[in-house]
C-alpha cells in the first residue's frame, strides 16, 4: 500500500500500520494509545510486556520491529504485531473500547487482501473515509481521481529505476515546484499543516487538486514517451510535466485575475460524521 493507505482511523485515534510479510502489522504503541486513558502509553506497553512475560506470552515470536514514521517526520523501529497476536493482547488491556476494537481491527486487517483482489474496494474505502471526515461529494471525486494518476505515475517510477522514499519525494518535488513554485514542505507550511501525517492533497482545493493531476498526468506521459530511465533523465521529465501544469495555472490566472494558489486547508472539518466500525455496520 502507498503511504496514504499505512495510516488508519479507529474513532479519533491514528493508528499507524506496514505491509510487512503480506499481512498487515499495526503499531502496538499506537494501539494501546486508542484503547486506555494512559497520558505515557509507551510506559503502559512496557509494564504491559513484563506482565504478559510473566504469563508465558512469549512475545519476541509475534513482536516484529519495524520502522514507522513519527510525529518528528522520521522513521524510527517501532513494535508492531499482526492481527492474530494483537487480539492477544488485547485480552490483556483492561478497555470498554476491546469489543468494539476487535471488530474494527478484523475489518482493517483484511481489507488489504480483498482490496488486491478487488481495487474498487479500495476506492470504496478511501471514499468512505473522507465522507466521514466531511469532505465535499465534489472534492472527493478529484481527490480519488488525483490518487488513481498518482499509483500511475509511481509504477512508472518504480520500472524505471527509481527509488520510493527519497527519490520519490525528489522527484514529486520537482513536479510541484514548477507547478506552483514550492516544494512540499514550503507548501505545507504555506497551509499551516505543522504535523508530519498531514497529507498536503488532504488540504488542497479544487485547483489545486486538478493542477496536481496535470503536473503528474503529464509527467508519466513524458516519461514514456522519452522513455526516461532513472533520476536524472526522471527529473528532467517531471520539470517539464510540471511546467506545463504551471502554464496552464498561471493562464487561468490572468484571465480571472486572481492566484489559483491558496493557503486554505481543511483542519477545519471536525470529522464529526465520523463512526466506530460497529456504528457503520449497524
Amino acid at each position: 500500500m502507498d503511504k496514504n493507505n499505512a495510516l488508519v482511523l479507529f474513532e479519533d485515534k491514528d493508528i499507524r500500520r506496514v505491509w510487512y510479510n503480506n499481512q498487515w502489522y499495526f503499531s502496538v504503541i499506537d494501539i494501546i494509545d486508542a484503547l486506555t486513558d494512559s497520558s505515557i502509553p509507551r510506559r503502559y506497553w512496557s509494564d504491559l510486556k513484563i506482565k504478559l512475560g510473566e504469563e508465558g506470552f512469549q512475545l519476541y515470536e509475534i513482536i516484529v520491529q519495524l520502522k514507522l514514521q513519527s510525529v518528528d517526520g522520521k522513521s524510527y523501529n517501532t513494535d508492531c504485531a499482526n492481527t492474530k497476536s494483537l487480539f492477544r493482547i488485547i485480552q490483556s488491556i483492561p478497555s470498554k473500547k476491546a469489543e468494539p476494537f476487535k471488530l474494527w481491527l478484523a475489518q482493517v486487517g483484511y481489507e488489504r487482501v480483498k482490496e488486491i483482489e478487488n481495487p474498487e474496494i479500495g476506492q470504496d474505502r478511501i471514499r468512505n473515509y473522507y465522507e466521514l471526515k466531511g469532505y465535499p461529494k465534489d472534492w472527493i471525486d478529484k481527490r480519488l481521481r488525483g490518487i488513481a494518476i498518482r499509483q500511475d505515475l509511481t509504477s512508472e517510477w518504480k520500472n524505471r529505476d527509481i527509488e520510493e522514499g527519497k527519490e520519490f519525494a525528489i522527484l514529486t518535488n520537482e513536479i510541484s515546484t514548477a507547478t506552483f513554485g514550492k516544494t512540499i514542505n514550503e507548501y505545507k507550511q504555506f497551509k499551516s499543516l505543522q504535523k508530519p501525517n498531514q497529507n498536503l492533497r488532504d488540504h488542497m482545493n479544487d485547483w489545486e487538486l486538478i493542477l496536481t493531476m496535470i503536473g503528474e498526468k503529464a509527467t508519466t506521459d513524458i516519461i514514456i514517451s522519452k522513455d526516461s530511465i532513472g533520476l536524472e533523465k526522471c527529473k528532467d521529465s517531471a520539470k517539464k510535466g510540471g511546467t506545463i501544469a504551471k502554464n496552464t495555472r498561471v493562464a487561468l490566472e490572468q484571465e480571472i485575475g486572481k492566484s489559483l494558489i491558496s493557503d486554505t486547508n481543511y483542519l477545519h472539518l471536525s470529522g464529526k460524521k465520523k463512526k466506530s466500525f460497529i456504528e457503520n455496520k449497524k
